[in-house]
């Protein structure tokens, strides 16, 4: 039988990790790790070194899904990781144990559900794209992102695949959205320089 890993996090509005140190102990967790960063961080060095420790056929014991990830995205793919590994995944204030078929078919509704929020994003996108070309807003100099647009491309552009790199590049949301390159990375940072030179523009390997 595998060991059991229990992994917390406590974020700057609950500094103290006793409760859910407890809870892992109560689980039976042999070996636990607990990371004091603000769930805004994207490094999680104590859910790493979880990971390294971790060995197939263990299972990871969480509290809650929030502990372990900051988004849908993040969760599936955290449960993608231990999958390849195997890994089993217990979240005990949620009920969900992918040792039992029950705790898999969720993560397949949970990827379903993703999915489908991606495929409205892109539709919406093009029907909106389609109504603005009726209206005839072809060509001359693209029209300013709507706050929608902006939060679509900011979705798009954070979007990572299962090896850890970005979906779609810059260049590909421009299209997508039929802006200049420069009018994407104006709206993903409003610090950058609205200079159209190609060399003022970041490097497209910056995905």
């Amino acid at each position: 039988m595998g060991e059991r890993i229990g992994y917390g996090r406590v974020s700057t509005q609950d500094q103290n990790p006793d409760s859910q140190h407890d809870a892992l102990t109560e689980a039976g967790c042999d070996k636990i790790f607990i990371d004091t960063a603000s769930g805004k961080l994207d490094r999680r060095p104590a859910l790493d070194k979880a990971l390294e420790y971790a060995r197939a056929g263990d299972t990871l014991v969480i509290t809650r899904l929030s502990r372990a990830a900051r988004s849908l995205r993040n969760l599936l793919e955290l449960a993608e990781v231990l999958r390849q590994r195997g890994i089993e995944l217990e979240v005990l204030k949620q009920g969900i144990d992918t040792t039992s078929p029950t705790g898999r078919l969720t993560f397949h509704v949970l990827a379903a559900i993703d999915e489908f929020q991606r495929e409205l994003i892109v539709e919406g996108t093009h029907e909106g794209l389609t109504a603005a070309r009726a209206r005839g807003r072809v060509g001359g100099r693209p029209a300013a992102m709507t706050e929608l647009q902006v939060r679509q491309a900011r979705q798009m552009y954070d979007e990572r695949g299962a090896d850890g790199k970005r979906a779609y590049t810059v260049q590909q949301i421009a299209e997508t959205f039929g802006v200049a390159r420069a009018t994407v990375y104006r709206h993903l940072d409003p610090g950058t320089p609205t200079t159209t030179t190609t060399a003022a523009q970041p490097k497209e390997t910056e995905r």
